[in-house]
This record gives structure tokens, sequence and C-alpha cells, in this order.
């Protein structure tokens, strides 16, 4: 095997003409964000002052210095871009979800199939009535009116989800829409570049070759989706059983994303598309966390992305567009490509029976072509579908689109406002996303098969969102377990259970590792904590719930809870009670008791004045503060303020007058010293009540020695 490595000189203007790129790039993105524009706008712009649009033209002899028409220097150039658009389409796929337009139904399915074929059937009509002087050299018509099909009828899922961040609409049910169709665009665009790009290289419509890249395809699809899907799961599961090293995730990322990229390349399919699959499979997984491609969106962001938009900048020439007819056909792409996408988008809204507005308002965003565009017109134009002419028409139309779309979608949602019921959804997943232990995210319940574990599932299916799916752990011997009764109570969800052969505190601390919101345990109607329940306290990295019945139950389930009772004093470690108790509240509609106690009694003066008492205000701003909770999450709550020396006497007295038939409260599973320990009140709480008890433990605690109970 014979290595010829680049000469010195050669070397030395790669790294030359990189630095100058990237400088470049970044320097023109930075001042487009701070116009409200894409950062791909400066970078694109970037490619093109550099290239021989301008300083092409101002000084040739720099241009040919730092971008010499060599086959070494510009495969060494042209290699970083391509990492650079495998990256972004990896981390593209990242944030796709699949599953989102399927949630979204009928409304989701029609808009997004007008936005696709309205501009396809009007990009094909283009394409077959361009002059020859556009088309690739020996590509065959059809070829080329198919591929600006495809080129016209995509969207820019990034440039979309930046501007409806920006905006503030990301979870709005128009961002939802408009994120699903994106979806759609970009996967069935894919697809249909991928098929496009297969006829391509087989130079015109081949049986043999189609069937090869159609059935590959398929093929690989089903394969990916199955095999790979579990292959990527077992290798995640175990980056983080090992501790979540970055190293070892960045390894499994990059490892699929080729694997992924180098089956579509063979299959005469870009791999981009690959790339595009390896980031959907990524987040599929129940072991994935965005952490794990973070530092790959980072450098993609900061290097590789910038690189890319200003090499496919390099080869645009706006000198060709001094051409009358280049510049007239120019013109006509960019408003049949705007006008079909924004007709098409608005007919799916019209036949989903949305509203006009929304309708117009997905034919803006949909519009914004921008870094998948760009990705498109590369791959036409290293196929030779696309010539110099064409590419150029295919840039300038994304770069047009995607500056045009965000203050075109600023003024058709100006003044929008959802409804009472998309209100209290947004606020309901703000409070979700600033929440301690009910996240959303998966929950682990240890279980024997027993009627305490039974009581845990119960509480923990009547408090978390519907959507949060529970792993049944049980360790040991698991021959006599049944746990039926437990998906039952958790009706709904996605249960999994896991029988592991291996002590309990070792099983759910292995188990617990791999992301979960909480480990929820049914303990025993005494007040004594179980040795293996004090051993997962001590060591468990998530908040721990213990669960414990009340014993007139005599081992049976309550039918419901009819008045929770939760102590609040303003601190953190109260916060977590407070999220268990206005959850359950809000989906059971049991009645929420908010309980303050103050040590001391209000004195003369206080009484007589009421309200401006300065304890009675801070009291208040407590009892106010654990009230806003509640409303956010729809929650029935009252406020009481009681007054009793002994947090943990005020709340047993206050449970039995009120007939609180729960309580919940929370603090720290662990002392100063970091053993296992809860708090004196709660443990009072716990050895004086007779009525269901859930205490949250988190593992933090105060270093300082401050207490940290929850009163």
């Amino acid at each position: 095997m014979s290595l010829n490595p680049p000469t010195e000189h050669q070397l030395l203007v790669f790294w030359v003409g990189l630095l100058v790129i990237l400088v470049a790039a970044r320097l023109l993105g930075a001042v487009m964000q701070r116009i409200g524009q894409p950062a791909v706008i400066g970078e694109l712009a970037a490619g093109l002052i550099l290239g021989p649009s301008v300083l092409g033209k101002l000084a040739p002899d720099i241009t040919d210095w730092l971008f010499p028409a060599d086959d070494v220097q510009t495969g060494m150039l042209f290699t970083i871009g391509w990492l650079g658009v495998l990256f972004l389409l990896v981390s593209t796929g990242f944030e796709t979800d699949l599953g989102l337009i399927g949630r979204l139904g009928r409304a989701a399915v029609i808009v997004s199939a007008g936005s696709l074929l309205v501009p396809a059937i009007a990009g094909f009509a283009v394409g077959w009535f361009l002059p020859m002087a556009f088309v690739g050299s020996d590509t065959e018509r059809y070829i080329f009116a198919l591929f600006v099909a495809a080129a016209l009828s995509i969207s820019s899922l990034p440039v979309i989800a930046k501007i409806l961040g920006e905006m503030g609409l990301m979870r709005r049910n128009f961002g939802q829409l408009t994120l699903a169709a994106g979806m759609a665009n970009d996967v069935i665009g894919w697809v249909a570049l991928g098929l496009i790009a297969g006829l391509a290289q087989a130079g015109g419509l081949k049986l043999d070759k189609l069937a090869f890249t159609v059935v590959g395809l398929i093929v690989f699809f089903v394969v990916a989706f199955t095999v790979g899907q579990r292959v990527v799961d077992t290798a995640l599961k175990r980056v983080r059983a090992n501790g979540g090293d970055q190293l070892s995730g960045m390894t499994v990322v990059l490892v699929t994303t080729l694997s992924f990229g180098v089956v579509t390349q063979w299959l005469h399919v870009e791999a981009v598309l690959g790339a595009f699959i390896a980031g959907v499979i990524l987040a599929r997984s129940r072991f994935a966390e965005h952490e794990l491609i973070r530092p790959l969106e980072t450098m993609t962001a900061a290097v590789f992305a910038p690189i890319f938009f200003a090499t496919a900048g390099l080869r645009v020439d706006l000198g060709l567009l001094a051409d009358g007819e280049t510049i007239m056909w120019a013109l006509i792409v960019l408003a049949i490509a705007s006008l079909s996408k924004f007709l098409g988008s608005i007919l799916g809204a019209q036949l989903s029976f949305l509203p006009l507005r929304e309708g117009a308002a997905l034919g803006v965003g949909l519009n914004a072509r921008g870094a998948l565009e760009i990705v498109i017109a590369t791959v036409g134009l290293s196929l030779g579908v696309l010539n110099d002419r064409s590419y150029t028409v295919i840039v300038l139309m994304a770069m047009a689109t995607s500056m045009a779309a965000p203050p075109l979608l600023r003024r058709a949602l100006s003044g929008w406002e959802g409804t009472p019921e998309e209100r209290q959804r947004l606020d309901m997943e703000a409070q979700l996303a600033s929440n301690i232990v009910v996240r959303g995210n998966r929950i682990l319940i240890p279980t024997k098969g027993d009627v305490p574990s039974l009581l845990a599932a119960q509480v923990a299916g009547l408090t978390w969102p519907a959507e949060t799916a529970v792993t049944l752990l049980t360790a040991g011997d698991a021959s006599t377990v049944d746990v039926q009764a437990h998906r039952d109570v958790l009706f709904g969800r996605a249960v999994e259970h896991d029988i592991v052969d291996a002590p309990v505190a070792d099983a759910v601390i292995a188990e617990a590792v791999l992301g979960y919101d909480a480990i929820v345990i049914g303990a025993p109607t005494s007040g004594e904590t179980s040795e293996y329940v004090s051993e997962i306290m001590r060591r468990s990295p998530i908040p721990v719930v213990i669960v414990r019945g009340a014993a007139s139950l005599n081992g049976r389930l309550p039918w419901a809870f009819a008045r929770a009772l939760v102590p609040v004093n303003g601190s953190k470690s109260a916060k977590p009670a407070l999220e268990l108790a206005t959850q359950l509240s809000s989906n059971l509609g049991t009645q929420l008791l908010q309980l303050h106690v103050s040590p001391t009694p209000p004195t003369r003066m206080e009484s007589l004045i009421g309200e401006r008492g300065p304890d009675r205000a801070r009291h208040r701003a407590i009892l106010d503060e654990a009230a806003s909770v509640a409303d956010a999450s729809g929650a029935r709550a009252s406020s009481i303020l009681a007054h009793d020396p002994s947090p943990a006497a005020g709340i047993l007295s206050t449970a039995t007058e009120l007939g609180a038939d729960l309580i919940v409260m929370s603090g720290s599973s662990r002392d100063n010293a970091g053993v296992p320990a809860v708090s004196a009140t709660i443990q009072r709480v716990l050895d004086g009540s007779d009525t269901t008890l859930v205490v949250v433990l988190v593992p933090e605690y105060d270093g300082s020695g401050a207490s940290s109970e929850a009163h």
C-alpha cells in the first residue's frame, strides 16, 4: 500500500485556508445572529466573500493561493466540510421525535402532505422547463427535475426550531404542528433524495441498480429500527452503568453515525442520510440523554458546520447572476418555491379545519430551507446533477427563504394567544421542567409482588404524568412474584418487569444509574426502616420515595385519597413533597391541604393588626408561594397556618383535625456526614401517625450543618 501524504506547502495552505474560513464564518455568523437571522446566513456569506464572488474579483491572486485548484488541497478542505454536514445531520436526527407526528394525528399528516406535494409538483415542473444550461452534464432531464422537486419540497428543521425557540413557540400547539410537518418534510425529503441520488449515480433508470438501492434502503430502515436500536440501547446502557463516561458515550455516537453512513453510502445514497437515521436511533434509546450529544453539537456549531457552510458558499459565483437568464430563473425558482410551500401548507391547514391564520403561519415557518437545502445542493453538485448555475440558484433560494422566515413569522403570529387548555399545558410543562422529583421521566419500583410495593405503584401511577414509563424490579428468586396487579394499577403506562439475581440494594442502585426520576419503595406499616431501604437511601444517586400504608387499611389498597396534607416552609427541602402532592391533586382531584407550622404563637399586637404583622406576612408569603405551584398544576388547594412549638405535633394534630388520609413530606436522605437518616420531624410523624405517608428523600444535604428538615 502506497500512502502519499500532502507536502509541507500543501499543509501550510490547508491550515491557513481553514483558519481564514473558520474566523470569517464565525464572525459573520455572530453578526447575523445579532440582527435576528440564523448564523448559517453569515456562514454562507463568508464563503461568498472569500470565493469567486468577491475576493476572487478583488484579489484573485489571494484566492488562488488560499484555495488552489489542486485535487489534494480541495480534498482536504472539503473532507472537513463533509464531516461537518455528517455531524450536523446526526445532531438534527437526535432532535427529531418521530412519535410527535403520530401524536398530532390527522392535522399533522394533512399539513405535512400539503407542504410536500404542492412544492414537489411545482418543483418538478420548474426542473422540467429550466434551460439545459442549468442541468448537470450527462444528467437525464427527469433526474434533474426530480432533484429540483426534492429541493423545493424540503424544509430546514434546525432553522424552524431556532425561530420557534427564540419566539417561545416551541411547545405551543402551532409550534408542535410546525415541527411535526418539518420532521415529515425532512424524513421524506431525505428518503426521496437518497432514491434520486441512487438514480443519478446509476446514470439513469437502471432497474438492477435502482432495485439494489430501494431494497437496500428498506432493509436498512428495518434493521436500523430493530436490531440497530437494540445494539445502540445495549451500548448506551453499558455507558450509563459505568458511570456515564462522556468519552465512551461519544464513541457510541460516532461509531453509530459512521456505521450508518457507510451503509447508506454503499447503497449509492449519501452518508448524510445514514447519519440522520443514526441520530434518530440514538434519540429513541431510553438510555440516551441530551448530554450524550452535546459535545458533538458544540464542536459542530463552533467548527464543523461553519466550515461546511462557508465551503458551500465558496462554490457560489454571484457573477453568474450577471447573465439575465440566470437571474430571471433564480427569481422564478425563489417565487415558486416560496408560493408553493405557502399554498401547500394553507391547503393542508384548511383541510384539517385549522384557522387560516394558523395555516399562513405554518406556510411561513415551513418555507425556511436553510441548512438542509445547502446540503441538498452540495449533494446535487457532487453528483453532477447540478452545475454551477443551478447550484447558485438553489443556494440563493435557501438563503432568501431563511432570512425572510423570522420577520414574516413574527408578523404572522403577533398577538397570538393560546387556548386556556394550551396555556395550562404549557404551565404544567414549565413546572415539570423545574421540578426536582416529578419530571416525567421513567420511575423505578422495587417489588416482591407484595401489598406495600403495590401501594407504591398505585401512588406513583396517581402522581407521575401518564406518559411516564415504569420499571418494576425484582431481585433474587422471582418464581412466586406476580406483578399483574402492579400493571393493573399502572394502567395505560409502559411497564417493564426486570428480574435480577443480586441483593436488593445492589440491584436497585445498579438500575437507578440508568436514568430515572426516582425510586419508589413500598414500606411495611410499622415505622421501622428496613435494612435494604437504608442501604438504598445511603447509595442512591436519585430521589427515593417511601410509601407507607395506613394500619387501618389492613393490607388493602385505598380507593383514592380525599385529603392530602403537605407541610410547606418555603425551603428547597419541602419542594419535592409539594411537587408530588400537587401532581396527585391535579390528577386525582384530591383536596390539597398546604400547611405551614409556625413554631411561635402570634403576639397580642400581631393578633390585633392581623395581616400587617411581619411574621404573619412572612408566613402568608410561604403559603402564597405554595398556592401558586398548586394553581399552575390545576390542583384543588387550601392554605392553613398553624402554631405549634413542635412542627411534628402541628402536622399530626392538623391531619387528625381535618381528616387527612394522606401526608406527604420531604427532606434529605442523609445527614451532614452522609449517613442515611431522616429528619427528626419526619421520624416523629412516621412514629405518631396512622395515616398513609409518602416521604420523599433527596440525596442532598446541607454541608454547613444547617437543618434541612421539611416542617
